[in-house]
């Protein structure tokens, strides 16, 4: 039977935590295992596969909150209230990681990172449900959602659709279609940013591949956000629209690839609302 995890466990693990992110997010090298190893002593006979599991509970804590999380840990969403409520309450009281994720979420990139198109690919991942955080004090003090702050980086945005439109040259040109290579436009650069879409480019047939372009430093499973125009758009063109979705970008860039609307290709929520008196 499984013991559940008591405020004590729970406390020591969250501040494990903590110190990789801020490790993670400051560039200071560190080991997942070392931390493991001076942890596990001090928990109630806890095997590494839990220790890892509860870790990945964590991060799908601060996905949810819009914080910044571990890549190294995919967020599992089952967690337990008093996990969430510690890693609140941890987020609250350290004043100094606001520093930290601000600086992550707003450092700038020079230039795009050397990639290999050969083996920048992989594959999705797997759609989920995910329930919306439930209203709460504790929710209302995170005031600032870094996953979306992040993802406003216009540097970063800017490096991830330009690497984009070099990837769909290269793809078509390596196919023996220069031509149709040439015609790849970055329509968020020529045109602005209320398309609906970022490049137009082209499939091997010639006919039209409408791209939009999601990056993020973080890891594979980061949510992003997008606006009602560019799922509309989306919608209107689900059998030519591709989600583009970069990640661990400044490091060893990977991209994954989605065909259709918004609403086959990812589980989504409202997040904001729009009112009129």
């Amino acid at each position: 039977m499984t013991r559940t995890w008591t405020q004590v466990e729970v406390e020591l693990i969250v501040e494990d935590y903590f110190s990789m992110l801020v490790k993670e997010l400051s560039g200071i090298p560190y080991r997942k295992s070392d931390h493991r190893k001076r942890l596990k002593p001090l928990l109630n006979g806890r095997s590494e596969g839990s220790i890892e599991y509860k870790h990945q509970n964590i991060s799908a804590v601060l996905v949810q909150y819009g914080q910044l999380y571990l890549k190294g840990y995919l967020p599992r969403f089952n967690y337990q209230r008093l996990l969430e409520q510690a890693v609140l309450d941890h987020l609250s009281s350290q004043s100094s990681i606001k520093g930290v994720f601000s600086n992550f979420v707003e450092g700038e990139i020079d230039s795009i990172p050397n990639v290999d198109f050969d083996q920048i690919l992989v594959d999705p991942p797997s759609k989920r449900v995910i329930a919306e955080p439930e209203g709460s004090y504790s929710q209302r003090r995170l005031s600032i959602n870094y996953l979306e702050r992040e993802q406003r980086n216009q540097r970063l945005g800017k490096l991830g659709e330009e690497l984009v439109v070099k990837y769909e040259q290269w793809q078509l040109s390596i196919s023996g279609h220069d031509k149709l290579a040439t015609q790849v436009e970055w329509v968020s650069q020529s045109e602005g940013d209320g398309a609906g879409f970022d490049i137009l480019s082209k499939n091997f047939n010639g006919s039209d591949k409408y791209i939009e372009v999601k990056t993020t430093r973080l890891g594979k499973e980061t949510p992003f956000f997008f606006s009602r125009n560019e799922l509309r758009f989306s919608q209107r063109n689900r059998d030519s629209y591709h989600l583009y979705r970069l990640f661990n970008f400044g490091q060893k860039a990977r991209m994954f690839k989605k065909l259709g609307d918004f609403d086959s290709t990812c589980t989504f929520y409202p997040f904001m609302y729009k009112g009129f008196p």
